[in-house]
This record gives structure tokens, C-alpha cells and sequence, in this order.
């Protein structure tokens, strides 16, 4: 028999890949203007932490995000993150190639988003995800809302209960 109405945990025994957001998920949702209008970014090094956790684990990591950072590029890079989606306002073509190439099932995606852009993502992840400060639209769509702010340690706290979920440590 199937479980109608899933818990969050059920649904995070299932994962096997995490899409996040950047604004708002990654960073606190506040852009940072140089003089010249360069973009800098303020990342938490726990939640880069989290993403390689995610990844020793066997968990794929991807990034879609609507706006486009040089900065958040590197950094990710950096970490080791495969699969990056910069500058895509309509974040739904980008998950269907990213699940067709690892072969996964609406499932076993999860998505971490803080805003309406992220809706149709909600709308077919296994586990919606969202920062503690997300827009209340997103977290009424949210299968899980974390204690932490976005840029504010949000991931890694998502990271933990995901691993959690399927009986893995660190």
C-alpha cells in the first residue's frame, strides 16, 4: 500500500539528487553593488560544506538559478558541483534535462527554492525544500521549511536532514 500523504522524511529517504536555488538559498537575498555595479556575494562555508556532503554520499548536486553570477560560477565550480543552470528564468526545461540525464524520477529530485520562480519545481520534486525566511508562498508549497535563514547555514541544514533521512553520517 502507498502512502498518501508522505512525511518529509519518507520523501528525503528517496533522494538522489538536490537542486538549489542561488538568491535566497545559497545567499542571503540581497544583492551587493560595487560602484562599478559588479555583483559580489556573500556564501555561508557551511552550506559549501553540506553540497560536498550531499555528493560523498552519492547524492547528485545541481544549481538552477534564474539570474546569472560569475562570482556564485567559481564557487561552485570550486566545490565540484556537475550539473549548473545560471540566467534560467524558466527553471522547469533545465530540470527535465538534468532528471533525463541521471535517469531519476520525479521522486528522487528534491529542490531547494525561496520565491515563486521556484513553484514549478515544488510542483514536481519528491521533496520540496525552502529557507526559513522564504517568501510565504514558497513555504506554503514546501514539503520542508528549515530553522535557518537563506545564506544562513538553510542548505546545510537541508543537507543534514536529507542524510539523516537515509541513515548516513557525515
Amino acid at each position: 500500500m502507498s502512502d498518501l500523504n508522505p512525511t518529509p522524511e519518507s520523501r528525503a529517504r528517496n533522494i538522489r539528487c538536490v537542486i538549489f536555488d542561488i538568491d535566497g538559498v545559497m545567499t542571503d537575498c540581497k544583492l551587493y553593488l560595487t560602484h562599478d555595479g559588479e555583483e559580489i556575494k556573500a556564501v555561508n562555508v557551511r552550506d559549501g560544506l553540506g553540497l560536498k556532503l550531499l555528493m560523498k554520499n552519492g547524492i547528485d548536486v545541481a544549481v538552477i538559478s534564474g539570474r546569472p553570477s560569475a562570482a556564485m560560477q567559481k564557487r561552485l565550480e570550486y566545490l565540484g558541483v556537475p550539473h549548473i543552470w545560471l540566467a534560467t528564468e524558466d527553471k522547469l526545461p533545465a530540470y527535465e534535462t538534468l532528471k533525463a540525464k541521471l535517469g531519476l524520477s520525479d521522486a528522487q529530485m528534491a529542490h531547494m527554492g525561496d520565491d515563486t520562480p521556484d513553484l514549478a519545481l515544488f510542483a514536481h520534486v519528491g521533496l520540496a525544500l525552502a529557507p526559513g525566511d522564504a517568501h510565504l508562498k514558497a513555504k506554503a508549497a514546501a514539503h520542508w521549511i528549515s530553522a535557518s535563514k537563506g545564506g544562513d547555514g538553510a542548505v546545510r541544514e537541508a543537507v543534514d536532514f536529507i542524510l539523516a533521512a537515509q541513515g548516513k553520517d557525515e
